[in-house]
């Protein structure tokens, strides 16, 4: 394997762990505030709103990191990372249809899989911006 492929697959492998690391430390954040409940029934639309935000934000960021960190072609790896994303999200989605909405709407299920590939991109698209800014 070439040091650029083992190169590619950190870059999208540390910017999932980023994203993923947040996400999670930001939900076990609301719930220790009292803003999720932990294992309780659902806490109502808010939050989930307001942890779509959080994600949305969170996937920007593990694109941009998958962008920076990537030896070439940075809105690849972005979007590499967006399409895993989708996957994950999908996956998530259809193995946890039947128990939504008893632990949180299903629309939350369907917004994460749609934002998947735009945040990927909008985090690839900032990388690609700076590099643009730097020449």
């Amino acid at each position: 394997m070439s040091k650029n492929t083992l190169k590619s697959i950190g870059a999208v492998v540390l910017g999932a762990l980023v994203g993923i690391l947040l996400s999670t430390g930001s939900d076990a954040m609301m719930r220790l505030m009292g803003f999720f409940t932990g294992g309780g029934p659902p806490t109502g639309d808010g939050p989930f709103a307001v942890a779509t935000i959080y994600r949305t934000v969170y996937g920007v960021v593990g694109a941009y990191i998958a962008a920076r960190l990537a030896p070439d072609r940075p809105l690849m790896h972005a979007l590499i990372l967006g399409f895993l994303g989708f996957i994950a999200s999908t996956v998530g989605a259809v193995v946890m249809w039947n128990k939504l909405p008893s632990i949180g709407p299903k629309w939350y299920a369907i917004v994460l899989i749609v934002l998947a590939i735009p945040t990927a991109w909008a985090g690839g698209a900032l990388r690609l911006a700076q590099l643009r800014h730097q020449t």
